[in-house]
């Protein structure tokens, strides 16, 4: 029953009721001050969605009744006068809407209050852009989810409800308890719209609930906020409102890009493909003739990191420590050949020809502390280059070599002064912001990075982030102390498309962990500056995280049900001291439709009738076992403890990636 309680903790007059301004249109001074979402609510109909609507002033697409269904859903990210989103069924010719102010949920403890507001055109569907101030409904928006949806008959079979009909679906919206079944790329499963009574004064009688249906699709503890960019044209909101090319609805007729499994989604591609050629014709404005824009997109990109530093350094304040400034600063990179050779540990060696990178002990908490520096950890593949004669070789930290999945990187030699060098540092993909973004590489590498020669996948461009210096013209610098190391690091790149140099910070641990944190960073590592470069994990180096990562092996997957395609959920487990596999949870969210045929022809070649996890599997049913070959990037909220089978388990997992840089064991 929504009470006054609810009504206030939705910004609410628990004594007043949402109704339209006195023209059905309400400019900003009309519109009443209860109203939480940038509308008013009124009677469904296409009529209400015209009179609401200045069609000369908004980007939004006029009314327009389709004479059949085809089962779409939507939901749209609406920044109005207050953050909320939009949750739309096609049926009836028209979308069925609902406002919900915290968003739809995975988790079915979530029972989320949902406004039914005025009918949509269809062609609302993928509508995305800003409406402009003194509208209805003024504020950005953003296609968050789509996708299609069938109705569940309300008579279960077998204890189990079925795919219905247009008319169960009706009658069930007439009588308030609508239930349902969507796939899209983010919201999946067994839902329901309940209707409830108001017991406030003035109710219009259109408050509902929008509920999650316990099924394989269920995340405990979803977060909402986790899904920021718009699954249309991967932009945040700020993207969204500081376009104004977004904000222009022009309709078209459907257009075709290759094979768009989709028809669906045709229209909106096209526009979407018309954006970004415009914004391409821009940004090539000036530019030299035959120059790839995706160099000069990983320079702004480099510069955007840079930015991104320079904010953190000014968070830190004092702390930036000599590598930049030059407390032990040389004098030139070009006359330091002596200086290098007098330091302590520097030995002249033959070139090695393998190195196994040095690794961090993970700690829970950030430290001060003046005999260690800090620097950002990078969310990327930890990579060690080897350069030689004007050519390079990665090599990552299980030893595959990455060389031809990264192209680009080809060109690190014209950024290092020397004839041979060996470069410690981490492969990312950034994002506009200059962050490093783990999803974004998992866009570029796929599912099967290293297997055969990869051209660059347009649009998502890397850098490396070099850390370490272990080799240069014939000296071994692996004895000689970390703060020597970098400093002769930071002398002897240059900055550019491909490269950048990864900073540190003296003493103040706590602050570059603060700055990192607000500016979304996976965390911080810790080095002891007088530490020398050893082979394998030390405590030396420590490694505290922001967010909650843990990289699992994938021990088997549950059939799937209901909607869903290949697979319900990959099985996880993590080795223990003795070498035994211990099952951690299972994890099903966080892939679209392409990556779970992607990830399910990666199992087949797998699957095993032995065991490999150490003990039974408890509370899973249809289980396909795998060899626990592959590795998975997983993002969860806490360890919880599960008394009924007991050991420690994944809360609220979502898969990020796979992991081909580390090997099961590890």
């Amino acid at each position: 029953m929504i009470t006054a309680n609810c009504r206030a903790a939705l910004g609410l007059d628990p004594s007043t009721s949402l109704r339209a301004g006195s023209r059905g249109r309400p400019s900003p001074h009309e519109r009443p001050p209860h109203d939480p979402f940038g509308i008013t609510i009124a009677a469904m109909s296409l009529d209400e969605y015209k009179r609401k609507r200045r069609f000369e002033e908004t980007p939004e697409p006029p009314p327009k009744l389709e004479k059949q269904s085809r089962h779409r859903f939507c939901v749209q990210r609406h920044d109005a006068s207050r953050l909320h989103y939009d949750f739309r069924l096609e049926m009836e010719g028209v979308l069925k809407s609902w406002a919900v102010p915290k968003g739809p949920s995975l988790d079915p403890a979530d029972k989320r209050l949902a406004m039914q507001v005025e009918d949509h055109p269809v062609s609302y569907f993928d509508f995305e852009g800003t409406i402009p101030e003194g509208n209805y409904g003024g504020g950005t928006v953003m296609v968050w989810d789509a996708g299609t949806w069938v109705p569940l008959s309300p008579v279960p079979i077998n204890g189990e409800y079925v795919p219905g009909t247009e008319k169960e679906a009706a009658a069930m919206l007439a009588k308030g308890d609508l239930k349902f079944r969507l796939k899209g790329k983010r919201l999946n499963g067994d839902f329901a719209l309940v209707h409830i009574k108001a017991r406030r004064a003035g109710s219009k009688g259109n408050e509902w609930l929008l509920i999650k249906k316990k099924d394989d699709h269920v995340v405990a503890g979803f977060d909402i906020d986790a899904y920021d960019k718009s699954i249309l044209t991967d932009r945040t909101m700020a993207e969204i409102a500081g376009d104004k090319g977004s904000a222009e609805w022009k309709s078209s007729r459907p257009a075709s890009r290759g094979k768009v499994k989709a028809a669906w989604l045709a229209d909106a591609i096209a526009r979407a493909d018309a954006k970004k050629k415009a914004l391409t014709a821009k940004d090539a404005e000036g530019a030299e003739k035959n120059k790839n824009k995706n160099p000069r997109r990983a320079a702004r990109n480099v510069a955007h990191a840079k930015s991104l530093s320079d904010d953190i350094v000014s968070k830190v304040a004092g702390s930036k420590d000599s590598v930049s400034e030059s407390r032990n600063k040389k004098s030139s990179a070009n006359s330091a050949s002596s200086a290098v050779q007098a330091l302590p540990g520097a030995e002249m060696k033959p070139m090695p020809a393998v190195i196994h990178p040095m690794l961090a002990t993970p700690v829970a908490k950030a430290f001060d502390d003046s005999d260690w520096l800090f620097e950002i950890k990078w969310d990327g593949y930890r990579a060690i280059a080897f350069i030689e004669d004007g050519r390079v070789r990665l090599v990552s930290r299980n030893q595959n070599d990455l060389t031809a999945q990264f192209l680009e990187l080809g060109r690190l030699p014209q950024f290092v002064s020397a004839q041979r060098a060996i470069l410690d540092g981490e492969i990312v993909a950034l994002d506009e912001e200059g962050r490093p973004s783990f999803s974004l590489m998992q866009q570029r590498t796929g599912f099967q990075p290293g297997k055969r020669r990869l051209a660059r996948r347009e649009g998502v461009p890397v850098i490396y982030d070099a850390f370490d210096l272990l080799y240069l013209d014939g000296l071994d610098l692996r004895r000689v102390t970390l703060e020597q190391r970098k400093q002769l690091l930071k002398d002897r790149i240059k900055v550019g498309e491909v490269i950048q140099f990864s900073d540190h910070y003296a003493e103040k641990g706590l602050d570059l962990f603060k700055a990192a944190k607000q500016r979304g960073l996976e965390g911080i590592v810790a080095k002891k500056r007088t530490s020398t470069y050893e082979e394998r994990r030390s405590r030396d180096w420590l490694k505290i995280k922001i967010t909650q990562r843990q990289e699992c092996v994938i021990g088997g997957y549950t059939d799937p049900e209901g909607s869903r395609e290949y697979f319900g959920a990959l099985v996880l487990g993590l080795y223990d001291p003795q070498k035994r596999l211990i099952h951690v949870g299972q994890v099903g969210t966080g892939f679209d439709e392409k990556m779970l045929k992607e990830m399910f022809g990666r199992l087949q070649p797998l699957k095993t009738k032995q065991n490999p996890f150490y003990g039974e599997i408890g509370g899973l049913r249809k289980v396909q076992l795998v060899h626990p070959e592959l590795v998975a990037e997983i993002k969860f909220a806490e360890w919880t403890h599960e008394s009924a089978e007991g050991g420690m388990k994944l809360r609220a997992p979502v898969f990020m990636g796979l992991r081909f840089d580390k090997s099961a064991e590890e």
